[in-house]
């Protein structure tokens, strides 16, 4: 025979039974992916149009951005030529960080080609740029500011009404935090929830910029101002020689570019006789281009053939231009070492 039963097993029952059913429905919210935006957000995608700017970015977005460089540590930019993965790589990019200037003349066929709508930043924007004509000017004139030695830059910044505009504004360290400045601001823009990140990165960066600017006056100095002479095997110094006190004799291709053949032998006996008339003890290879033309002419003067700089391209992994900061410290050292003999 079967009784009511006790108010309390009842109660217990059902306690047990709804504990049971929470248990079971907790487990399949548990097991049910969350919400996307209780999810942690994927890394920004960008896109850097070459290994020395890519490390500025890398810098300043660190972990919270997904790096893809375009022309690698010891490419060439200037006769670069995409290949379809490397065009493919960039189709679905946030943002591209570019030189601009001309520098990336395969850019906007290489973004239409592969449909990115990516934003495009420019990060020499706001710089004050040298004029391919200003360089003539200072090889004629045997003339260099040396800007970081106490002087303000001078206003350059409307190169472009007076001739080619030098793209290769990475020579000035200034020039570099200005770039590390505008990726900031542009990733905080793409990617607000880790503003504060690219913020502080930035200026742990820049704080190690101003103390290789400032290595770099200090070593530039031990060498006698009118022994601060450069030739190299295009123009790429411009920067770097008024920034910190240097005439640019002369270059081997007498071009802001390397594309293009051998100059004509009647060019090349003539920066022989400037090597020598200047009295110039060493020249400059670099490590994009075939170092072949600089031996001959440093044969033909008489001169050392310095081992090669960084200059359009970071040194592969593992060398001691991996980094920019290492770049342009082992430059600075093989600048000073070339010319002073030591």
């Amino acid at each position: 025979m079967t009784g009511r039963q006790h108010p309390r097993l009842a109660r217990g029952r059902a306690y047990r039974s709804l504990i049971l059913v929470l248990a079971v429905l907790w487990a399949g919210v548990a097991a049910s992916p969350a919400p996307a935006e209780a999810q942690d957000a994927e890394p920004v995608k960008v896109v850097a149009t070459f290994s020395i700017l890519a490390d500025w970015v890398e810098n300043v977005g660190a972990e919270n951005i997904d790096l893809t460089t375009i022309v690698p540590a010891g490419g060439d930019a200037h006769t670069f030529d995409p290949s379809p993965e490397q065009v493919a790589s960039i189709a679905d990019a946030d943002v591209i960080f570019e030189i601009g200037l001309g520098f990336e003349s395969w850019l906007d066929d290489m973004v239409d080609a592969s449909g990115s709508t990516a934003e495009r930043v420019v990060v020499s924007e706001g710089m004050e740029l040298l004029s391919g004509e200003e360089h003539a000017d200072e090889h004629e004139d045997g003339e260099a500011a040396g800007d970081h030695e106490g002087e303000e830059h001078a206003d350059e910044g409307d190169a472009d009404e007076h001739g080619e505009s030098d793209p290769h504004v990475w020579g000035d360290v200034v020039n570099a935090i200005s770039a590390v400045n505008v990726i900031a601001t542009h990733l905080s823009e793409v990617d607000r929830d880790d503003a504060g990140a690219y913020d502080a990165n930035a200026a742990a960066y820049i704080a190690q910029l101003e103390e290789l600017d400032a290595a770099i006056v200090t070593a530039t100095q031990s060498i006698p101002e009118d022994g601060r002479k450069l030739v190299t095997t295009h123009d790429t110094f411009g920067y770097y020689a008024h920034a910190y006190g240097f005439e640019v004799v002369g270059t081997a291709l007498n071009s802001l570019s390397t594309e293009g053949g051998d100059p004509p032998a009647s060019e090349i006996a003539a920066l022989v006789g400037q090597i020598q008339d200047e009295g110039v003890p060493a020249i400059f290879a670099e490590n994009v281009s075939n170092n072949d033309l600089m031996q001959t002419i440093a044969d033909e003067a008489g001169v050392t053939l310095a081992p090669p700089l960084y200059t359009d391209a970071l040194g592969e992994p593992g060398s001691d231009g991996d980094t920019y900061l290492a770049m342009m410290t082992a430059n600075t050292h093989t600048i000073v070492s070339g010319l002073t003999g030591e």
